[in-house]
């Protein structure tokens, strides 16, 4: 079987001295012997020539050998084969290129007599013979045409065992699945469909694999079964470097070997041909784990080649269950980044939506489950005489509490539930996981909504959001607008804005002034976004969430705009707001990735010193695919040279200008994307995207690290750290500035503080400082010296109300500052107090 990798014995010696007598020796040895001996000779020669190399003579008599009829056995000829390539070859991947006319033929003569060989190891050997290195060499086009008739064959299934190939020793997941569900694999049928699987070289099936499939799944005992363990296999599957026999791949962790990556591809298609409930959501979740980044993240998929077969199958499934396929399919941007992974996501959405007749936001907003939770948004599990009771709350979040006998309510579960009920509590908690992750998928589908402008009727915003327990904890805690539906389209007038409040059966929209407007049936509704309001109306809704302290799920309410600048009217086709700035590679690029921009990574190891990373921006959900313009944002990023790199990845880049693409909708063969002016893009298009370069600006920048001009030798960019961290405020510093001026004046430190336009003041007992709005960095008057101040964040601030931490925690940090300085007498670190003094 594969994997024999021993050295050959016995005639190993004799062959050695005949070989060092001369090519009369060694002809005179091969002669003497039967088809036996003689196998164990030309396998002690072909080692030979793996470790020494071989000169005429050996040459010569392998090329005898390969001709003759010698019975081969199969795992003689896996031997041969594994000599060549994979972890246990005895010749390095150079070597073989260099001797592969001498040592592959014996291999390919041994496979032809025994009838069944790796085809793993073949089809590598073949890759290596079809590359450009080998492709017009001598001897090279005869050996391609013997392995291409050799895999023409069809494959050996014995009805009673699993061939080779499938569920190979190469990979961690074959051996596993093998000893785990070794009974299940030995059904009747089973072989048979796994092998045809195992055929699945490419990420979409035929429809006549896809019939055979179905008449092999029915034939198999247990099949369904089968197919359902070996895909939980895979999608548990930590990553590794397989043992694989293609050198291109060696060394990179995936999931499986190629064979059986080509097995899990066929199981993909095969789950998909089921009417089980858990086909569909167990290949989301195999789609999820493959297209995950190598260490959790990242655009290096663990494995592409089942990440992108996963979307296929997802794409394609019956319009019956066309509302779960999209929800699946909507929860993997968040994780996965790889561009083209996420291009066959973007179709694969587009056709389940097409084949439904919907789009597909609205089958994704279909599919949100309400995982037991009531009306209320809340789900009770007994567990003995206590009660698990699991919540939501606005603006998104999950609890978990226990009520018990007395109907006392407690934060944590009392021991006699741990003792007594650990594994029912242990379902409990992953039910509150499993909430969390739901709300957190629900807040960015609403953010996406809201930079697109999205509207829906009535009975539908009514059903998916006011009333759903789960969407609805989130959407209630958002300001929305309303109108009459026979509105001259979603963009024009009449729109009123409130907060979604319960008025007897049905919801009103409670403005900032107090008014109240019912939805009515013949109503639309749209998220509010303080781009298309006048200043007067963003500082009353302001104003309203702080006096009722009321907390988003997302910046709305206090969400940056970016108008276009005259600046930007005279560069035309480029915005360089953002451009000139330096900042942490990793910590920018995951800021990136998480906020939907993708693009080549920066690093000598890499792909260069530049790059685009790319976002296309959210169209309206109601919108269909093949109408209106699609729009996407192209931010430029430099590779910063001096002291930048560390083992070959970018420590930090520079940013450059921002530019922006259209096509027209997705009808018919897609158009090309070009380049739009400034003045053409959509204004919320072009705000929602400056804002993203904003926020990897105010987190990631050099100047936000208060210890950066400390760092000795590595103090770089002390200029643009100076400039940054006091200069002129941004976007996110001036939204900072109105939220402190309202904030302040509760806070006992009122009397001890000032907002100017770039700092606020604080007066201390021992002296007086500026923190930076944008940067947080601290000034001691008069002097202007720089106070590096590094604080808990939330050991003060946390007893202030914050409407929004989204902007990387700097409100926070701010606010720390202030309380830590306004009591500059009772400070006890060191560090600072040396400052001070």
């Amino acid at each position: 079987m594969v994997g024999i990798t021993g050295p050959a014995t016995g005639p190993g010696e004799a062959v050695a001295r005949a070989a060092a007598e001369g090519p009369e020796a060694l002809r005179d040895l091969l002669d003497a012997r039967e088809a036996p001996e003689l196998r164990e000779a030309a396998l002690a020669l072909h080692l030979r020539a793996c470790r020494r190399g071989a000169g005429e003579p050996v040459a010569a008599a392998l090329a005898a050998l390969a001709r003759r009829s010698l019975g081969w056995s199969p795992a003689e000829a896996d031997l041969l084969l594994c000599r060549l390539q994979g972890g246990a070859a005895e010749v390095a991947p150079h070597e073989l290129d260099a001797r592969f006319t001498v040592l592959v033929p014996l291999a390919l003569a041994a496979c032809a007599q025994a009838g069944d060989f790796s085809r793993t190891h073949v089809r590598a050997l073949r890759r290596v013979a079809g590359s450009p290195r080998g492709y017009g060499r001598e001897g090279f086009v005869g050996l391609r045409d013997r392995m291409d008739a050799l895999l023409e064959r069809e494959a050996r299934v014995d009805p009673d065992l699993l061939p080779r190939h499938v569920l190979d020793g190469f990979d961690d997941y074959g051996r596993a699945m093998r000893a785990a569900h070794r009974e299940a694999l030995a059904g009747p049928g089973v072989a048979a469909l796994l092998a045809h699987c195992a055929l699945m070289d490419r990420p979409r099936a035929t429809r006549a694999w896809r019939k055979e499939c179905a008449a092999l799944l029915a034939g198999a005992e247990g099949g369904a079964e089968v197919v359902r363990r070996l895909l939980e296999g895979i999608a548990a599957q930590g990553e590794h470097r397989v043992n694989d026999p293609d050198p291109v791949g060696m060394g990179v962790p995936t999931l499986a070997s190629a064979a059986n990556t080509s097995l899990v591809r066929g199981l993909l298609w095969a789950a998909q041909g089921l009417r089980e409930a858990w086909a569909l959501p167990l290949v989301g979740a195999v789609a999820r784990h493959a297209g995950t980044g190598i260490g959790g993240s990242g655009g290096m998929c663990r494995s592409q080649s089942i990440a992108t077969a996963a979307v296929a199958v997802l794409g394609e499934w019956p319009v019956d269950r066309a509302e779960e396929a999209v929800a699946e399919l909507g929860r993997l941007p968040g994780r996965v980044v790889n561009r083209t992974v996420a291009k066959g996501i973007a179709r694969a959405t587009e056709a389940v939506a097409a084949r439904a007749g919907m789009t597909a936001s609205m089958l994704r907003e279909r599919a949100v489950p309400a995982l037991g939770l009531d009306a209320r948004g809340l789900c009770g599990v007994a567990l003995g005489a206590y009660t698990a009771e699991l919540a939501v709350r606005e603006p998104g979040t999950a609890l978990l509490s226990f009520r018990g006998p007395e109907g006392r309510l407690l934060k944590t579960a009392p021991k006699e539930v741990r003792e007594a009920r650990a594994e029912e509590l242990k379902e409990v908690k992953a039910g509150l996981r499993k909430l969390s992750a739901l709300l957190s998928e629900e807040r960015a589908r609403l953010e996406g909504h809201l930079a697109a402008g999205t509207t829906w009727p009535a009975a539908d915003w009514l059903r998916y959001y006011a009333d759903h327990p789960v969407t609805g904890a989130v959407a209630r805690a958002l300001v929305w607008e309303v109108r009459d539906g026979s509105g001259d389209g979603p963009g024009g007038g009449g729109w009123t804005a409130g907060l979604p409040e319960r008025s007897g059966g049905g919801w009103v929209l409670t403005g900032a002034d107090g008014t109240a407007r019912a939805v009515g049936g013949g109503d639309r509704l749209r998220l509010w976004h303080p781009l298309g309001a006048g200043d007067g109306e963003v500082a009353r809704w302001r104003a309203e969430l702080l006096d009722r302290e009321r907390r988003q799920p997302f910046k709305q309410v206090f969400r940056e705009v970016y108008p276009l600048t005259p600046v930007e009217r005279e560069t035309a086709s480029y915005s360089n707001r953002f451009a000139g700035h330096v900042l942490r590679y990793g910590q920018a690029r995951a800021l990136m990735t998480g906020r939907g921009w993708a693009g080549r990574h920066l690093g000598y190891f890499s792909d260069g010193d530049a790059a685009e990373m790319v976002k296309e921006l959210p169209a309206p959900g109601e919108l269909p695919a093949a109408e209106g313009t699609r729009w996407r944002a192209r931010f430029l990023v430099d590779l910063v040279d001096a002291g930048a790199v560390s083992d070959g990845s970018a420590q930090l880049c520079a940013t450059d200008r921002v530019r922006f693409e259209r096509r027209a909708g997705a009808a018919g063969p897609r158009g090309p994307w070009e380049t739009a002016p400034l003045e053409e893009v959509p204004p919320r298009v072009l705000s929602e995207a400056l804002r993203d370069v904003d926020l990897f600006v105010g987190v990631a920048s050099v100047g936000t690290d208060p210890g950066w001009r400390d760092r000795g030798e590595d103090r770089g960019f002390g200029d643009y750290w100076t400039r940054w961290g006091f200069g002129e405020p941004t976007e996110g510093a001036r939204v900072r500035r109105e939220a402190l001026a309202r904030l302040l004046p509760r806070t006992r430190i009122a009397d001890r503080v000032e907002l100017t336009d770039r700092f606020l003041r604080v007066r201390g007992e021992l002296g007086t400082y500026r923190i930076h709005l944008g940067s947080g960095n601290v000034l001691r008057e008069p002097s202007d010296t720089y106070l590096c101040v590094v604080v808990d964040r939330s050991r003060e601030a946390g007893k202030v109300f914050l409407p929004f931490e989204e902007d990387g925690g700097m409100l926070s940090v701010i606010l720390s500052k202030a309380f830590l300085l306004a009591a500059d007498d009772r400070i006890t670190d060191p560090a600072i107090t040396a400052r001070l003094r």
